[in-house]
């Protein structure tokens, strides 16, 4: 299956700007390109989340319907875009890490197969 445009490792061909066979890395996500602070917003707010919803243990936002994740991203969302420093009431945390934690748990999903 090809994601955003990019194919699967096993249809690469051997890369010609480097030596793969110290370490075949070739074709393989590069996650030093992702920014760092996106990792550290939606652990943030996981851990919140798991102190207000301990029963099912840490995988327990696995259980909910897609359609309440988009809902509030979307909530989250449009207060970023109203107050971009703006932070939830309950949590105390920016909207933005709520948005991001929403998107990380949709596009889970969606690699599940379950959107």
């Amino acid at each position: 299956m090809k994601l955003c445009g990019i194919p699967e490792p096993t249809t690469i061909p051997p890369c010609p700007m480097s030596d793969q066979s110290i370490k075949a890395d070739y074709g393989k996500a590069k996650l030093s390109l992702v920014p760092m602070q996106m990792l550290y917003d939606v652990a943030a707010v996981r851990e919140y989340g798991n102190m207000k919803y301990p029963e099912g243990g840490p995988d327990n936002w696995k259980n909910v319907e897609p359609q309440r994740y988009r809902d509030a991203m979307l909530r989250h969302m449009v207060e970023y875009i109203r107050d971009p420093a703006g932070v939830d009431k309950e949590s105390g945390m920016p909207h933005l890490w709520h948005l991001e934690c929403n998107l990380a748990f949709l596009a889970e999903l969606a690699k599940e197969g379950k959107v």
